[in-house]
């Protein structure tokens, strides 16, 4: 009996050591990515006009040494057109701005990154911060696997010349449309461009900007985001959008905009609002710098106001989109860097100072201090107002792969000629939705 119990005790321990012995391999398999030790180059493509992912590449190369960055930089209409080619290439992005996603996760061109969310725990951050970037089985965003993150997340509205909304005896920003139109027409009463907005096809149209500003403020968001995230059956050809494109076709008859506004880049259009030319501007918090840098003290913010008075604010709020390519050499580093863009203090702090905008995170998290007096002040309060009213919209130019560069571009383009009007702008730009869903 006793050699019995001895040979079971010695096949318990032989079994227990073998268990022991495959552990590393497992344990190995279930880390947390990283960038490792080794020298690794990170090859990026980035948008031009935004300094905040390369400033954070900057700071990230001076925390882990043995990472250095090929930063590659382009315009985001040209970033539309040249990112399948970059993805489906032989030396594919590890990181990349994604002016869209879903027709390059449908293409099993992006990396499927739920395994790095489960790793470093990501999927148990406030929900709105990834919905945007996840893609269904079905095609439509909002939710199934996540493809992409967000570097920060920023937030549209207008910004303005403080000197020269006083000259118009504007005191505190418009509560409504109304109020607001009725400021563009004594600006340009006055003398003064009402509107710096750009509108080069290298660019992008800026014209997009106020145009979804105008239907969230003429409508409901949810329509909206339907439409970008390819929810079926939706359409952009609304009630609504006509009213607010006929407001769009409005202001450019009446020369709310720079006469030569399709030839303006986008970086050429803050230069000359922040040499004083244009009360107001369309755009993102990501130029708060920028503008605090040409204007200090003299750049003030406010939401679209709604139609009604007792509406409420809206506006584009969306994560600066980066993705890994299916087939990246180095996808674990990349999904680190991720991670430390919006957990590392120091890049919570660029990501405010540079970026301008809330750097998300995890839940809890504490945002950077901000300047007294900046306009980050502004904007920062502002997307407390638009989270608190739940009316946050995805950029309209997203939602599908070519539709910036193929529909609102041109034909806001040709509105301008006089060639198009609000309504033959979104029956277009329609087709050219559904033309490229049934490719």
């Amino acid at each position: 009996m006793f050699s019995l119990r001895k040979c079971i005790s010695t096949a318990v321990a032989l079994a227990l050591i073998l268990i022991v012995a495959q552990t590393p391999t497992s344990t190995a398999a279930q880390s947390t990515p990283s960038c490792g030790t080794d020298p690794v180059t990170l090859n990026a493509y980035f948008e031009t006009g935004f300094d905040l992912p390369s400033k954070l590449a900057e700071e990230f190369t001076k925390q882990f040494p043995n990472v250095t960055w090929n930063i590659n930089l382009d315009q985001f209409a040209n970033l539309i057109n040249a990112t399948p080619r970059l993805l489906s290439g032989d030396n594919p992005p590890d990181l990349i701005r994604l002016p869209t996603m879903v027709s390059f996760a449908k293409d099993g061109l992006l990396k499927n990154l739920d395994d790095y969310a489960a790793a470093f725990g990501w999927d148990k951050w406030p929900v709105p911060q990834l919905n945007q970037n996840r893609v269904a089985e079905d095609g439509t965003r909002g939710s199934g696997s996540l493809y992409a993150m967000g570097l920060n997340y920023s937030l549209t509205g207008i910004f303005y010349n403080k000197d020269l909304a006083t000259q118009i005896g504007m005191t505190e920003p418009p509560q409504t449309l109304a109020e607001f139109e009725s400021l563009l027409a004594k600006a340009k009463e006055a003398g003064l461009l009402p509107i710096m907005q750009w509108g080069s096809a290298k660019s992008g149209m800026g014209l997009a900007f106020p145009l979804q500003a105008l239907m969230a403020s003429l409508g409901p968001v949810q329509p909206i985001n339907d439409w970008i995230f390819q929810k079926s059956g939706a359409t952009i050809d609304t009630e609504a959008n006509l009213k607010a494109a006929q407001h769009l076709e409005e202001w450019v008859k009446n020369g709310y905009f720079p006469s030569d506004i399709n030839a303006i880049e986008y970086t050429d259009a803050n230069a000359r609002f922040g040499k004083g030319e244009g009360v107001f501007i369309f755009n993102g918090d990501w130029q708060n710098a920028g503008y605090d840098t040409d204007l200090p003290g003299k750049v003030g913010f406010f939401l679209m106001p709604p139609a009604e008075a007792d509406g409420s604010p809206a506006a584009m709020s969306a994560p600066l989109t980066f993705g890994i390519a299916a087939n990246a050499k180095n996808a674990d580093c990349a999904a680190f860097f991720f991670n430390w863009a919006a957990s590392n203090e120091t890049a919570r702090q660029i990501a405010v100072t540079v970026g301008g905008s809330n750097p998300g995170g995890p839940s809890g998290a504490s945002v950077p201090t901000v300047a007294e007096g900046s306009v980050t002040n502004q904007t920062l309060a502002a997307g407390v107002v638009v989270g608190e009213a739940g009316t946050a919209m995805d950029f309209i130019a997203n939602a599908t792969s070519a539709i910036f560069a193929q529909g609102w571009t041109p034909e806001l383009q040709k509105m301008v000629g006089a060639k198009q009007d609000a309504a033959g702008l979104l029956k277009a730009v329609q087709a050219e939705y559904e033309r490229e869903l049934t490719q």
